[in-house]
């Protein structure tokens, strides 16, 4: 239980693809226009990456090595396409705003990325909840982008009037260049938090991938395991062991010397 909490937490929170990885920015930028278009391209593209980890994860030990890229796009595309047509047959503006942008979910380097670095190397329901807190926190970050485009583009949110009748909407925010701002300014505000909690000597729940020092390159994508911290504190408690056993040995060596002395005595 511990681990799926810490795998929703970890994709949520600690390492957002949007927000702290800095991945996909492609769909990121191009339509966020509005809330909704966030929350749909969020959701669509989190629903391909939990059952997608899913099928990689159970066929793990059955891909061959040299070919599990091309084996992970084949199982990736098949769950878009599915997507795809569930969006286009039940949610055809949605699918028309978001257009070839849900295609592209397949080369998404969210998805392929947690497929070689987690779904491929662990069992089926960590990866499965995994893809989850990863697509969820891919989903509040397109949600939240779109949604201050469109208020202050539009004075609007998920279609309904929020600003007063003398508000002017600023036009730039849902053009090219209001995705850039926004992004900038969310990222901006993350980093603020973190830099507040850091300051006050609490632990910030955001990683800082300037200051890991633990061996992975800072590259938090490609950690299959339960996450830094974790690993500092086994590397800790390994030091320990590692101290005791040796005062141990020093100790029966120790020993050894007094009883050798002992017996010259006797002779």
């Amino acid at each position: 239980m511990n681990k799926i909490g810490e795998r929703l937490f970890n994709g949520i929170i600690r390492e957002n693809p949007t927000f702290v990885l800095m991945l996909g920015m492609c769909p990121t930028l191009a339509v966020t226009t509005s809330a909704i278009n966030g929350l749909g391209m969020g959701l669509s593209t989190a629903v391909v990456l939990a059952l997608s980890n899913a099928i990689i994860s159970a066929l793990r030990n059955i891909i061959p090595d040299k070919v599990r890229i091309p084996a992970f796009i084949v199982v990736i595309a098949s769950f878009v396409t599915m997507v795809q047509l569930l969006i286009q047959g039940y949610l055809p503006s949605l699918y028309a705003s978001l257009g070839i942008y849900i295609p592209l979910i397949v080369v998404n380097c969210i998805i392929l990325g947690r497929a070689e670095a987690y779904a491929s190397k662990n069992p089926v329901i960590p990866s499965f909840f995994d893809g989850i807190g990863m697509g969820l926190g891919f989903t509040l970050a397109l949600t939240i982008i779109g949604a201050v485009r469109e208020l202050l583009g539009s004075g609007s949110v998920f279609g309904n009037t929020v600003m007063p009748e003398s508000f002017t909407p600023i036009g730039i925010f849902v053009m090219a260049p209001g995705a850039f701002f926004v992004l900038a300014a969310l990222t901006a505000a993350q980093n603020a938090i973190k830099n507040h909690y850091e300051s006050k000597g609490k632990k910030s729940k955001i990683i800082n991938v300037d200051a890991l020092g633990s061996g992975c390159a800072s590259d938090c994508t490609a950690c299959g395991e339960t996450g830094c911290s974790y690993r500092r504190e086994e590397m800790i408690v390994e030091t320990e062991t590692e101290t005791v056993e040796v005062v141990e040995e020093v100790v029966e060596t120790d020993d050894l010397e007094i009883i050798d002395l002992d017996k010259e005595g006797d002779e």
